[in-house]
Parts: C-alpha cells; structure tokens; sequence
C-alpha cells in the first residue's frame, strides 16, 4: 500500500507547478497519468485519481481523517448489530444492515454506502474469487464488475461479519445486486460455476494460474511448471514470459486438456484477437505491452483510446510515460497501482517508468479487446495528461498543458472535499 498523504495537508496548499519534463529534460511527475498531478518532488505527490485508486485510499488508515466519537445511541445500534451478526451470521448480517443503517446515518450524521436493491437486474456476471484475495479486494472487484454499486456497501458488511469467508473459484451473479444479496451469493455453493474458468481483462499472469488452478483442480506448482517455458506456446522472441499472452475471457473446462493446454488456449486466442485487431506479427509484443499498460490504466470504456493518445504522446515527445503500474509490478505487487516514494525512486526496478524511458520492458497485465483496439489506435489529441475528477462517474479531464492539467486537478480536489467517505 503506498504512503497517501493526509486530507488536510493535501488541501492545505495548491499543486506545485513545475513544467514537465520533454525530450528539453524539463521534469513531470506521472501524475499525469494515473495520479493526475504533476509536481517537481515525488514527495508532494497526491494520490491516484481512478475508482480502483480511490478505494486503496479508502482502505488505509492514512487516508482517512479521524472522526469525532460517535454518541451513546450510535453505540447502542452497532451493538445490536453486532448481536444479530453473531446469532444470525451472512444472514444477520443483510438483514441487520438493512434494517439499522438509515437509523446509523441519522443518529452519526454520515451517509449510508451507495447500494443497489435486489438481486439484480437479470444480466449475469461471471465473478471470479482468486486464492489470496481479502474481503477488500473482493468489494473492489464486485464494484468494478458492475455487481454493487459502491466498494463501501459490500466492503462494510464483510467489515460488520469478519466471519464470512470465500471459497475461490468463478460464480454466476448478476448486475447491480445489492451487496447483502452478492454477498449471500457468493456464499451460496450452488452459484460456484465448476465447468469454467473466469479471466478477467487486466489479470496478472501470477494470478491467472491461481484461477486455472483453482477451476480444474490442477496443482498450481504444475500450472506454473508448465509455463515456466513461454518459447514452447510459439511467441515472439522478446516475450520471456507468458505476460500479457493469456487473453481474458471465459473458458470451458475440458477433462482431456492438461495445464499447459489450457494455457496454449489463451496464448491462441490472444493472437486471434491480435489478428483480428490488425496487428502485425512483428508489432505484437509492443502492442501486447502497450495495451496492458492502458488496460490498467484507464477506468471508462470511453477513456481508453483517450489513455492510449496520452501515453503515445510522451512517447512521441520524449517524456518518460511515469506510470505507478509498471511500478508496483515491478515490486510484484500485481492487485495495486499506487506506490511509493522509495520505490518510484528505484531505478534497479526495470519496470520503473519513473526511471527509465519508453514502455516497460514487458507487460504488466494480460489485456482484452479494448486495450488492444486503443494500442493499435489511440485517439486523436495533444493531451499529455489526464485526471478522473469524479470518482462516482469516472469523468476524466484530459489535458494538454501543465496549467491546465493543475485546474483539472483543482477540481478533482474541490470534488473531494464534497465527497469526504472517499476520504
């Protein structure tokens, strides 16, 4: 979890504005890209700006303010759900909440988590529960699929229960459930999909062969064993791993096929899906790249192509791409994208584009159509920045300027203060 920076502090004084860095060896700092700020000291860095981002802020103590005690009576209500968890478990636990929380909000004066009512809107999603995954990680995942409305609804409940546990593996759910409702599900044996095998776009490699792992019942050490020789899947010779070439998608479970076969199955659909974007055989690996860069990069569809233009803009212009994705899987951390000062100051990193210039020097997620679509054509623009100033919506400002990207962080910062249980 990288170091954020407290409320006060942050708000307390407006971003630095040094000029950023071209091929004239002027500096800025990546938050042009994810983090959305650019400053001359890494120090003085704000967070990063994306949903995802947003919500590792919310998971650390740091960026949090202390808030004043809550009176007798808000205790006397979170006891009483305390009582119901115990003797009712899952079950208390949705029915506790959804019977107390407005009168929590009243009596403690904050709002409830944004949640959805039901059990959805009839659209199934394949949901996948990875071996190592917390309850933290799972809310975030729940809300990125479209399943809950906000990280804060399902994330307060598994917080309400430290009960509640996850058996890994794909489950059939569906959109815009309330939280209580995808948790039940997810706690239901009989939404565990057994003949498939769930990728979603943006999975590291280390955790795609968690997920094989667990959908076939393969051992891990033998799913890793059989991708420990990524030449033998027929790649090109810059790719040393098998990064970015396992396509995100679902896959039926086939008795007759080992570890490596299943493998060999994304590694060909992934150069399908290459074809089919019209990318050369000699330009895959760049776009492989390239598109997981974006991938774990933008946040709206949207966005994509616009993230793509960015980054292919400092490129052009010489600027190091300052991305605390390539960094952080560079430390191995493949579930966040936040970092530190020490590590985005780490030049022995070779994923550190904070240190070094042009893209990373591999992949750093396996990536789907619409990274790749954006890789092989960003948008047209000059921008060499971009900032998400409502983290309810996504809305991303895009800049072309220093100056204006500092007002587009303005606004991100005034959106913060109106929205303190992102704090």
């Amino acid at each position: 979890m990288a170091d954020d920076p407290q409320w006060d502090d942050l708000f307390a004084s407006p971003p630095q504005s040094d000029p950023p860095r071209g091929a004239d060896g002027s500096r800025a700092s990546a938050g042009a890209l994810r983090a959305g700020v650019a400053t001359a000291e890494p120090a003085e860095e704000v967070p990063a700006a994306s949903r995802r981002e947003q919500r590792d802020r919310e998971r650390s103590p740091r960026g949090r303010e202390k808030r004043p005690r809550g009176s007798r009576k808000g205790g006397i209500v979170l006891l009483v759900v305390l009582l119901v968890v115990v003797g009712g478990g899952a079950a208390g636990v949705a029915a506790a909440w959804g019977a107390v929380s407005p009168l929590i909000e009243k009596l403690q004066g904050e709002p409830a988590p944004e949640d959805f009512s039901g059990t959805g809107n009839g659209t199934e999603v394949q949901f996948a529960v990875t071996s190592g995954e917390n309850g933290s990680d799972i809310a975030t995942n729940l809300n990125d699929a479209g399943v809950t409305k906000s990280y804060q609804a399902a994330y307060s409940l598994m917080l309400a229960d430290p009960t509640i546990t996850f058996q890994p593996g794909s489950y059939t759910l569906q959109q815009e459930m309330s939280a209580a409702s995808a948790l039940a599900a997810l706690q239901d044996s009989s939404n565990r999909v057994t003949d498939r095998v769930v990728i979603p776009e943006g999975t590291a490699a280390v955790d795609v062969y968690t997920l094989l792992a667990d959908a076939t019942g393969i051992p891990l050490d033998q799913v890793q064993a059989a991708a420990a020789d990524p030449a033998s899947f027929g790649l090109p010779a810059e790719a040393t791993s098998l990064e970015g070439w396992l396509f995100p998608a679902t896959y039926e479970l086939d008795p007759g096929l080992d570890a490596r076969g299943y493998l060999q199955q994304m590694v060909d659909t992934m150069k399908e899906r290459l074809a089919a974007a019209g990318v050369q055989p000699a330009d895959q690996q760049r776009i492989v790249v390239f598109a997981s860069l974006i991938q774990r990069e933008a946040g709206l569809a949207a966005d994509y192509p616009k993230v793509a233009r960015v980054f292919q803009n400092r490129l052009d212009q010489g600027m190091l791409l300052q991305s605390d994705a390539t960094v952080a899987y560079g430390t191995g951390n493949t579930h966040r994208v936040t970092t530190t000062d020490a590590e985005r100051g780490d030049a022995d990193n070779p994923y550190n584009t904070y240190q070094h210039e042009g893209l990373p020097v591999g992949p750093i997620s396996n990536p789907g159509d619409l990274a790749i679509d954006a890789a092989v054509a960003p948008a047209d623009g000059s921008w060499l920045y971009f900032v998400t100033t409502n983290l309810d919506t996504g809305e991303t400002a895009f800049s072309t300027t220093f100056a204006e990207h500092e007002e587009a962080v303005a606004v991100w910062q005034a959106w913060m203060r109106e929205h303190p249980e992102y704090q």
